[in-house]
């Protein structure tokens, strides 16, 4: 397939060597018109393109673990090759480079075809360990499925998805991951607030990385159309490739494939809900059939706890994917893969059964993350009003659940009788005001420390191991919006360091890390309504 592609004719000394085996592109429908224009690609998996060259690329940031996977050492890393080959300027040999074409239910409506519109997949690797992976760069030019976009990226929002695909990762939480980011010397013209206000921003290229970008629009776009013969097709492949224990296709393995993509989903979102992450944008087409974190947009991480919070702008009325939300709104995009997986089943009670199952799974997952959240051997059934009750608390002021539950391990079972304001000492650091608490307030948070610590000598664990315990599963370090934003603004006048330092920090996330200790630190106030540092938009 790869005859199709144009090679480009950037010469470099270094040699970048990968194994290629573009299983993906061999073996599924390709897209038979080669030129690159807005179109409804109909019986096909993909298209070929090629990337847009770029005019001075320059290297931001690279995962060194992310390219030790790949086989690539940091003397690859920082040649002028890699540069170009992961901008899009330079083509290696054996790449194939195509986008996607899928579907989708965005904001809980059937959009139709929406496909790879500023995606373009190199191509996939296989690492010496025999681990696939395929390359994919974000930002690289126009696809038949742009639509009325150009295909491109700029620096902000490449920044943000490159710290937080490694952050997510090192945090624990399954995700694509990023191997770079790159500059290119070009600029691309945004209207960030949809306000009739565009301006120009630096272009940049952010090369991700997962064993599959398929998603769950991936299949629903071919039984929108009809098309069974594909959606089998696209199917079988996935099972083979990706889930290969689960055996030969056939119903009993297409309903233990849907259950496993159920069960990966809810891990997912658990760790979300556990860490304060939220996606802003969870639609179809957004949720990786593997149970991936994909599509880093307009996310936010929970500063002061409100349920009801959600980073998106253009869902700041209707709140869908809200943080509280997201574990329904998994089940809902479930529900819409049950729908397209139908026609090779053919049985609804069986699809249902384990969309219930799903609700048990996430609900036992659920019950136990909140219990190592608060450093408890299990949870009990009496646990879930303690839960309900520390819901409550946590929204009598503003507080910050980074913070909140990171300090909670400090207080010790010794201080239970203590006074409230020895009792909430701890805890102080944790909100916005603390001299703004009211003295109902600081009873009422005093009354369910004094109880969740009874709960704690039941448990019979002694202070230090439940520490280190929610120390494990309460991270010090996530990636809050400000800190991204300025990183995003440093990089803007060219200076990389807070990139890097961030990228660096967020490698261990639940560590002390004591010469780091201010990227620890709660939202500054400034950070309230800055751009970039509250809500987002899709403007990218």
């Amino acid at each position: 397939m790869t005859e199709h592609i144009a090679k480009s004719s950037t010469e470099t000394s270094h040699d970048l060597r990968f194994i290629f085996d573009n299983k993906f592109v061999r073996e599924m429908p390709a897209d038979p018109e080669m030129d690159n224009h807005r179109r409804q690609v109909l019986g096909a998996c993909y298209s070929f393109v090629t990337p847009r060259q770029a005019t001075a690329p320059k290297l931001v940031a690279y995962s060194a673990e992310m390219a030790k996977d790949l086989d690539l050492s940091p003397t690859d890393c920082e040649s002028e090759q890699f540069t170009q080959v992961f901008v899009g300027n330079h083509v290696l040999p054996d790449m194939a480079p195509h986008a996607q074409c899928y579907g989708g239910h965005q904001f809980g409506n059937w959009a139709g075809q929406l496909g790879d519109g500023r995606a373009i997949n190199l191509g996939e690797v296989v690492n010496k360990q025999g681990q696939r992976y395929c390359l994919q760069l974000k930002g690289a030019g126009e696809t038949p499925y742009s639509r009325t976009a150009d295909g491109l990226a700029v620096l902000r929002s490449s920044v943000r998805e490159f710290l937080c695909s490694e952050a997510m990762f090192h945090l624990g939480i399954a995700t694509t991951r990023a191997l770079s980011v790159i500059e290119t010397g070009d600029q691309v013209i945004r209207d960030m607030f949809y306000d009739g206000r565009p301006k120009a921003e630096p272009g940049a290229v952010v090369c991700r990385v997962a064993p599959s970008f398929l998603r769950l629009g991936s299949y629903e776009i071919f039984t929108s159309r009809g098309d069974i013969h594909n959606l089998k097709k696209l199917v079988d492949y996935t099972i083979e490739t990706n889930f290969p224990h689960l055996g030969e296709p056939g119903k009993d393995t297409y309903l233990a494939w849907f259950r496993e993509i159920c069960d990966r989903t809810a891990d997912m979102v658990v760790d979300w809900m556990r860490v304060g992450f939220v996606h802003g944008v969870f639609n179809t087409d957004n949720t990786s059939v593997l149970g991936l974190t994909i599509d880093y947009g307009p996310y936010g991480w929970v500063d002061d706890y409100d349920p009801n919070w959600t980073p998106n702008t253009t869902d700041a009325t209707g709140r869908r994917y809200r943080f509280g939300a997201q574990p329904q709104i998994a089940q809902w995009n479930l529900l819409q893969m049950a729908n397209a997986i139908y026609p090779l089943i053919d049985d609804a009670d069986a699809l249902r059964d384990i969309l219930n199952e799903y609700v048990t799974f996430y609900t036992d997952k659920w019950q136990q993350m909140r219990a190592d959240k608060l450093g408890l051997s299990e949870f009990k059934a009496e646990d879930e009003e303690l839960n309900q009750e520390l819901n409550k608390v946590m929204q009598l002021a503003e507080t910050d659940m980074t913070l909140f539950y990171r300090h909670l391990a400090d207080l010790s079972v010794e201080n239970i009788d203590a006074d409230n304001d020895n009792l909430l000492a701890p805890l102080l650091i944790a909100y916005y005001a603390p001299d703004g608490l009211s003295k109902d307030d600081k009873q009422a948070i005093a009354d369910w420390l004094r109880r969740y610590l009874k709960r704690v000598q039941q448990d019979g664990v002694d202070d230090a191991t439940r520490k280190a315990r929610m120390n494990q599963v309460n991270p010090k370090y996530v990636l809050r919006n400000y800190l991204a934003q300025m990183a995003i603004d440093k990089a803007e006048q060219g200076n990389y360091t807070l990139v890097n330092e961030l990228l660096d920090v967020m490698r261990r996330p639940y560590d002390e890390q004591p010469e780091f200790e201010q990227y620890a630190e709660k939202r500054p106030d400034w950070a309230r309504n800055k751009p970039g540092c509250s809500m987002l938009s899709c403007s990218s």
